[in-house]
């Protein structure tokens, strides 16, 4: 693999989710979310998986990007919405409501009548991936994808939150590539930095992911997550509503 062979020169970001969509690239990412998607889990077994890459959610010219590690096997692979139907999702969009900047604190389908404030969310991998851990081969595929977003969205883009420390990498990764001159402090829950490019002051902030094994064992509180989301929120001036 290799992303530099196929670079996306989608011209906006609806062009860019059909490109993302048609993906094939990764022979592993593919086989596992077709076969999750047929075999379903039982709690689902009457509804119709996703089955294909995620795209990014949210405003198209956002003021603050959210990145996660993957689409959940049973959450956005099923929906086909990232963050969409798991208690992922219901972690960040009960957050971001709470915050004003969702429309809705819940996380059911795509046409649960959803709505993102200023806000976008996206991943470094578009595909679910065995055991929840996309290889960094597979990463750097998807790497064209993301550095696209990116750049479609620099802008409006003022705060960027990286969910988990593969998200972390995957952001300054690709935050390189575009051609910003920052340096990746070291991941940890609240670790930010703040710097600028071409005169334009950024914030960056990380989190650790809400899945459930963070969640679960308290290593990830609700106020720590509205804590996070908040300062990227109050640095780019959002929510806008209220």
């Amino acid at each position: 693999m290799g992303w530099l062979g196929h670079l996306s020169k989608a011209k906006n970001l609806r062009l860019l989710q059909k490109e993302i969509i048609n993906c094939h690239a990764c022979p592993r990412l593919v086989e596992w979310r077709e076969e999750i998607a047929h075999v379903k889990r039982k709690s689902y077994a009457d509804q119709n998986y996703w089955g294909k890459p995620i795209p990014g959610f949210g405003s198209e010219s956002p003021r603050m990007l959210i990145i996660g590690l993957a689409p959940g096997a049973h959450g956005a692979n099923r929906t086909g919405r990232v963050f969409t139907g798991d208690s992922s999702g219901d972690w960040l969009y009960g957050s971001l409501h709470r915050l004003g900047l969702a429309k809705i604190a819940t996380s059911i389908s795509r046409d649960d009548g959803q709505e993102l404030f200023g806000v976008r969310i996206s991943t470094a991998v578009r595909c679910a991936p065995p055991n929840n851990k996309p290889t960094t081969q597979e990463r750097d595929e998807c790497g064209h994808f993301f550095n696209r977003e990116l750049a479609l969205i620099e802008p409006s883009i003022k705060s960027f939150v990286a969910l988990g420390s593969f998200a972390w990498t995957a952001l300054f990764k690709g935050l390189h590539d575009l051609g910003h001159q920052v340096k990746a402090p070291k991941f940890a829950h609240s670790a930010s930095l703040k710097y600028t490019h071409e005169g334009t002051e950024y914030l960056v902030i990380a989190s650790y992911h809400p899945s459930q094994q963070n969640t679960f064992t308290g290593k990830l509180t609700r106020p720590m997550l509205d804590s996070v989301l908040r300062k990227a929120a109050k640095f780019c001036a959002l929510p806008p509503r209220i």
